[in-house]
């Protein structure tokens, strides 16, 4: 057996906090400042320490103080014991991992929509780590390999998948304002023919000029220009860049238009089928930080 501990030898533990913090950053009142504390009462602790060992621990010229001989011997003691007390906590407690999800997206949405955001949520939940990973066009979400999508669709998604819109597919025509500029006219729907027009041939399916046009009661645009590119993030570089028209939906450039890097060429929009929104398993719906994701990604569009 050990022992019995000797607890007149001990001062009090909120004593030798504040010791310890005046010791490792020789200031009273830097010391004061971490441990939420006033300077009275760290020098009221420290007094406690030096009336029980009958020695001072610092000395002081002004507004600095120094370790005394006394004072740096037990400071290497009283770290030991306190760094024992951490490793037993550790120890004993279960540590909580950080949740890390993982969340797929287009290359398009992942630029111009959740990357400039995801600041903000690691603000937020800084508990929460998110590994994102960006694909380009024909991309599906694949459950094995993610936990959280963010998607467009026109079906309705399979039943043992949890889904939530986040906005429509408001299809607008946008460009640089420069463009526009050069154009050298008051802009309508016919005018817009007379401008390079950029293809997303992967979009086709969902929406395409000949669709947009024939909304606004343009039938004919076959002597148009078209420039057809494999991504909407590269049609949208290149509408920023002043390359031609884009269509977009104008959630996933929302950033664009208000900083006017890109502005609408006219006002008319096609309100396509599918909607954007984020999808999930319904097994995972309870799974650490998934709720708060969630929310979040719902949140950026209220």
């Amino acid at each position: 057996m050990s022992d019995p501990i000797d607890w007149r030898k001990l001062p009090p533990l909120k004593s030798l906090k504040g010791f310890e913090a005046s010791a490792r950053l020789l200031s009273v009142r830097k010391a004061a400042q971490e441990l939420n504390l006033t300077h009275p009462a760290i020098s009221h602790q420290i007094q406690t320490i030096e009336s029980a060992l009958g020695v001072k621990l610092f000395s002081r010229a002004g507004r600095n103080i120094a370790l005394t001989e006394a004072g740096t011997r037990y400071y290497v003691f009283v770290k030991k014991a306190l760094d024992l007390l951490i490793a037993g906590f550790d120890e004993i407690v279960p540590k909580k991992e950080s949740p890390n999800l993982r969340l797929q997206t287009y290359v398009s949405l992942s630029i111009r929509w959740l990357a400039p955001r995801l600041h903000h949520f690691q603000k937020a939940y800084p508990h929460i780590d998110i590994q994102l990973s960006s694909f380009n066009p024909g991309w599906e979400f694949d459950e094995d390999n993610a936990d959280i999508g963010l998607i467009y669709t026109q079906t309705p998604v399979a039943k043992h998948l949890h889904w939530i819109k986040i906005f429509s597919a408001d299809i607008f025509a946008v460009c640089s304002p420069e463009l526009l500029k050069d154009a050298k006219q008051s802009f309508g729907v016919q005018q817009l023919t007379q401008l390079p027009l950029l293809t997303v041939a992967s979009e086709a399916k969902y929406w395409n000029w000949q669709q947009w046009f024939a909304a606004a009661g343009v039938m004919n645009i076959d002597n148009c220009e078209v420039i057809t590119v494999d991504t909407a993030a590269a049609a949208i570089e290149m509408a920023i860049n002043g390359e031609g028209v884009a269509l977009v939906s104008e959630s996933i450039v929302s950033a664009d238009l208000k900083a006017g890097r890109l502005v609408k060429a006219v006002d008319h929009s096609l309100q396509a089928d599918g909607e954007w929104g984020v999808v999930c398993s319904k097994n995972m719906l309870d799974s650490p930080g998934m709720r708060e994701v969630l929310d979040w990604l719902v949140a950026q569009q209220a």
